[in-house]
């Protein structure tokens, strides 16, 4: 497809456009910061583009700045050390894992981690066993990760050295994390846990516990899904005698760009600044439109919800319309053509909004009246919507018999004659960024339909190139 629109242009014409964002980044434009006082930031913003000039401390050996703005993070989630990511949590999650696994030695993870995790597997030479996570049945989608299955897994696997977990999932599914930490220190394991998409959790006693608070080790944090800095920045939090301090910085600054954005940098120090002065007032009121939200919907004919689930991080708004016979796909299709709604991520019958912290009550008004009036209209016409076929879910992986050696001698084929292959390269769809199949696994016929499906739908797989070939082994 011939694409002749520029990145500029293309930002540019949908800023013309009066959207609502239900979607990644969390400070959901500049209005926030403007909200408070942060003018002279925005509109000189490419003058704050700058390098380690005098007195710009180096992120790498913080001594300045840098270190004071790592300091304010320690302080606002009260762990021993904060360190600024400028690329994103998944240089984190990468350094995280090499600093706690020798190469070699196995990993204790859950399946549906994002593929940073499963990229640190390969730089580490790192052998991974894999935790597998509940079925929430009533809504078709993964669930949390059970302490029992990680027991389990550790007495089964004692040279494992740490355990990684994703919490929340991208649904906002929380595993218990503190009966996790108890069991992974019980045996002497370290426990990383990719906390990307809570950020937000440890600052409301309304939404389930963070992993710091749990007893996590090592807490990953992309502030930028949830809270108000930039896309690509994210923290990673030490809170361990397990991990040695000296080793973990030397993995992020293998992994980490040696020019670092003093914009993202400069967004993290003003999203803490914001937090800082205005976090129960900006928490509390997005508590409160949530709240005011959900009770409305409610009373929508056909709108089904998971609601405040317990162990749920209710900020994600979970959602489907499956009764009218509308799918999630057709879902997102009406809210961005009708109403200029942008939705996070469809799966099945399912769509599901990502709130953040910059969201205004007009943005949950507009949600809730489009509901309102797809349901009477889709009522009234007395039509069913198109449903697809395909309702696996991209974020339960499926469960693998067996694992074969990674594939070193490789080849593409087409993804229709692949069945019964092993895979030579992570087929990914994005979001939410799993691994639906990893290298080492088997290639099977409904990994084959949900990939087709996808495709069809025109959305993204990572690792089914343009003509529809994967990478299997020879």
């Amino acid at each position: 497809m011939s694409v002749t629109t520029s990145i500029h242009t293309f930002i540019a014409d949908y800023l013309k456009k009066d959207t609502v964002s239900f979607h990644m980044p969390g400070h959901k434009g500049s209005h926030l910061y403007r909200r408070f006082g942060y003018h002279e930031f925005l509109d000189g913003i490419m003058d704050y583009d700058i390098t380690e000039i005098a007195g710009a401390d180096n992120l790498f050996q913080a001594e300045g700045i840098i270190k004071r703005v790592q300091d304010r993070y320690a302080r606002l989630y009260d762990c021993k050390k904060s360190y600024l990511l400028i690329n994103g949590s998944s240089g984190g999650n990468i350094a995280a894992i090499l600093a706690s696994v020798s190469k070699g030695k196995q990993l204790i993870m859950a399946r549906n981690c994002h593929k940073s995790v499963f990229n640190a597997l390969t730089l580490g030479g790192i052998r991974p066993v894999y935790a597998y996570p509940e079925m929430i049945e009533e809504f078709g989608i993964s669930g949390a990760v059970s302490p029992v299955e990680i027991e389990r897994l550790i007495k089964e696997n004692p040279d494992a050295e740490a355990v990684m977990i994703t919490s929340p999932n991208y649904y906002g599914v929380c595993s218990d994390i503190k009966a996790i930490a108890e069991i992974a220190h019980q045996y002497g394991k370290i426990l990383i846990v990719d906390e990307a998409h809570g950020a937000h959790l440890h600052f409301s006693a309304a939404l389930p516990p963070s992993a710091i608070q749990s007893g996590a080790d090592l807490v990953i944090n992309s502030t930028h899904k949830t809270l108000a800095s930039f896309t690509q920045s994210a923290a990673l939090h030490y809170n361990t005698d397990l991990v040695d301090q000296y080793i973990l910085e030397d993995k992020l600054q293998c992994v980490q760009s040696t020019s670092p954005s003093y914009l993202l940098m400069t967004s993290m120090d003003i999203s803490a600044e914001i937090l800082e002065r205005h976090g129960h007032e900006l928490m509390d009121e997005w508590v409160r439109n949530l709240t005011a939200f959900y009770d409305r919907i409610t009373s929508i004919p056909g709108v089904k919800t998971m609601g405040k689930l317990k162990g749920l991080d209710w900020t994600k708004i979970n959602l489907g319309m499956g009764e009218l016979g509308i799918a999630g796909a057709q879902l997102d299709k009406i809210f961005l053509n009708d109403y200029n709604i942008y939705i996070e991520l469809f799966t099945g019958d399912w769509i599901m909004a990502m709130t953040g912290i910059g969201n205004t009550d007009k943005d949950y008004d507009r949600f809730a009246n489009a509901l309102e009036e797809i349901s009477r209209k889709t009522r009234e016409s007395g039509l069913e919507i198109q449903r697809t076929e395909h309702k696996v879910d991209s974020l339960v992986p499926p469960k693998q018999a067996v694992m074969f050696d990674i594939p070193v001698a490789k080849k593409r084929v087409k993804l229709a004659d692949s069945k019964g292959m092993i895979c030579g390269s992570s087929i990914i769809p994005y979001p939410p960024g799993i691994p639906l199949i990893c290298p080492g696994e088997r290639i099977d016929d409904d990994a084959i339909a949900y990939i087709q499906a996808m495709r069809n739908m025109g959305e993204k797989v990572i690792g089914v190139n343009e003509f529809g070939e994967v990478i299997v082994g020879r």
